[in-house]
């Protein structure tokens, strides 16, 4: 049994953690821990969970010889300094993306926890969405013949942008290159086409951030001067290709005061894939490609089986560096950018 503390209690927490870990048999949740003055903001959830101890005493949970695995799901500007902590009071950490602001202090950080002994690792639980899951299993399958072509597509129509600083890759660029790098590895080479459209110079409006793979290439885009969808993804191989319908963007569903309930049910058929290939016989088949649901506890399943069995971890440290290096190089180039 692997004993949890979460540090924050907003959306993430209540939406992507406790609902996937709440009725395990090898996990149980004890403390969330809020600082004084985050508490108004989300008070009202806090009486949908009895079982669950709420405190603004970090020593709480660090002093607590139960607490085996701590998450860090909150501001940025806080995961280095509470990893730090957690590891030296000799507790698992788990980290909301981005993992660190720089390559160096996630080196840093794993270098810790490895003298310690621990476990430490960013929360990508977007490896396990949906569509994702189903680009997996379109290639695995080999209709696609050798892959070609990648591009992910996670655009919006924001006519101020949604930053006015920078901040778009290491919130949504961070998880969309990460799929890229689980996927495919590490790239060949990169080329990253960064813009900062509504606000040159501070902000990181649009990218296009190109890895190459042999024959391969891959793009990660998203674009804030979006009104016609692109597909989720596409792809094209030596013997066929693939598209999935736009995203459906969680910023627009409405919020409702309660105790999240997570949703197994398939996709409906309009948010299926389109699969067309050449066959065996030299015959175009086409094939819609069903979407299953996010399996965001895989991410602790990966968790239980490192901390236990010290299994490997689903989100390796070379990956997260190397995520990191990008988005990093990119910054700068969204820095450099003027009208």
């Amino acid at each position: 049994m692997i004993t949890v503390a979460y540090i924050g209690f907003g959306v993430s927490v209540r939406e992507y953690h406790i609902p996937y870990v709440e009725n395990r048999d090898d996990i149980k949740v004890k403390y969330v821990f809020r600082r004084e003055e985050d508490i108004p903001q989300f008070a009202e959830y806090e009486p949908f969970y009895p079982e669950i101890r709420f405190t603004t005493n970090i020593n709480d949970v660090l002093d607590d010889s139960e607490v085996d695995l701590v998450v860090v799901s909150a501001p940025d500007r806080f995961h280095m300094p509470y990893a730090h902590q957690i590891l030296n009071a000799g507790k698992h950490a788990l980290i909301e993306k981005p993992f660190s602001q720089t390559a160096k202090e996630a080196r840093e950080c794993f270098e810790l926890a490895k003298s310690k002994g621990l476990i430490c690792m960013p929360n990508q639980n977007r490896r396990f969405d949906a569509d994702f899951l189903a680009v997996k299993e379109v290639i695995a399958g080999g209709k696609l013949g050798d892959l070609v072509r990648l591009e992910s597509h996670y655009d919006y129509y924001k006519e101020n942008g949604w930053y006015d600083h920078l901040g778009t890759l290491y919130n949504l660029g961070v998880h969309t290159t990460d799929q890229i790098i689980s996927l495919l590895g590490i790239p060949d080479r990169t080329n990253l086409d960064v813009r900062s459209i509504h606000h040159p110079g501070t902000g990181d409006d649009y990218y296009d951030l190109e890895f190459f793979y042999g024959n391969c290439k891959a793009s990660v885009n998203t674009s804030m001067c979006v009104l016609i969808d692109y597909p989720r993804f596409t792809l094209h191989g030596t013997k066929g290709s693939f598209t999935l319908p736009p995203v459906i963007h969680n910023s627009g569903k409405k919020k409702v005061v309660g105790r999240h309930v997570v949703s197994t049910d398939p996709a409906p058929k309009d948010r299926w894939g389109t699969l067309v290939y050449i066959n065996e016989s030299g015959e175009k088949v086409t094939e819609k490609v069903p979407v299953g649901c996010a399996h965001y506890e895989r991410i602790y399943d990966s968790l239980v089986s490192a901390i236990e069995t010290g299994a490997e971890k689903c989100v390796k440290d070379e990956e997260v560096v190397k995520v990191l290096e990008i988005l990093e190089e990119a910054t700068e180039v969204a820095k450099s950018w003027k009208r």
